[in-house]
């Protein structure tokens, strides 16, 4: 079997979808924020 030495993997792919699905997962509940005060709003 091979040694495995932790920390020589090369992880940039994965920390890229990471910080994709961070930014995603924000402008997704600041846009259900809104809606939701402005639906508030709306219906008085």
């Amino acid at each position: 079997m091979a040694e495995h030495k932790q920390g020589s993997m090369d992880i940039t792919a994965q920390e890229k979808t990471f910080e994709g699905f961070i930014k995603f997962t924000v402008r997704t509940v600041v846009v259900i924020l809104v809606l939701v005060v402005l639906l508030a709003i709306w219906n008085g």
